[in-house]
């Protein structure tokens, strides 16, 4: 499959609604989707929480690493990454002359979204502190790769996956 590659790749914090716009936007291109997240865990047959508890984050990094380098490699439709991914200097090298597109969302809007959902090893404890830490961190991160930004704050995730579209026209 030399020389196929991703329509288009998002990326995001928690809650800006990776998966189920990825989901939308590859429908409508009648495309495939594919979330790194699942394949981690289908390769690993384990939850990412498990990883995460069982092997420790550097290890979960790893598997997330060659996990989005096989994707972007190989996969055709849409792919959304997980929200840490970009943390790899070497998956963002990765994503230099994808068309990426960030997910933007505030905190409030993200730890209502994310709520009290225990499957995110990294935001366990005060939820709303270790989301803003998280994001404070990486929103630079997703800009260095992004090729555009879609603020998804007051959007419905059918109007984020329209903005996406429409940027893919251009």
């Amino acid at each position: 499959m030399t020389g196929t590659r991703p329509v288009v790749v998002v990326v995001g914090p928690p809650g800006a609604g990776k998966t189920t716009v990825a989901e939308l936007v590859a429908a409508r291109l009648g495309v495939e989707v594919r979330d790194t997240d699942q394949d981690v865990e289908a390769a690993q047959g384990e939850s990412i929480q498990d990883i995460f508890v069982g092997r420790g984050e550097p290890a979960f990094r790893e598997l997330e690493a060659a996990a989005v380098a096989e994707a972007l490699r190989t996969h055709a439709g849409v792919l959304a990454l997980g929200g840490g991914a970009v943390v790899d200097q070497s998956t963002r090298s990765l994503l230099a002359g994808h068309t990426v597109v960030h997910l933007d969302v505030g905190l409030a809007q993200a730890a209502a979204r994310v709520g009290m959902n225990s499957g995110r090893p990294l935001l366990m404890g005060n939820i709303r502190g270790q989301l803003k830490k998280l994001m404070d961190a990486r929103r630079p991160l997703y800009a260095e790769v992004a090729t555009f930004t879609v603020d998804t704050n007051e959007l419905s995730p059918d109007e984020v996956a329209e903005r996406i579209l429409q940027e893919l026209d251009r």
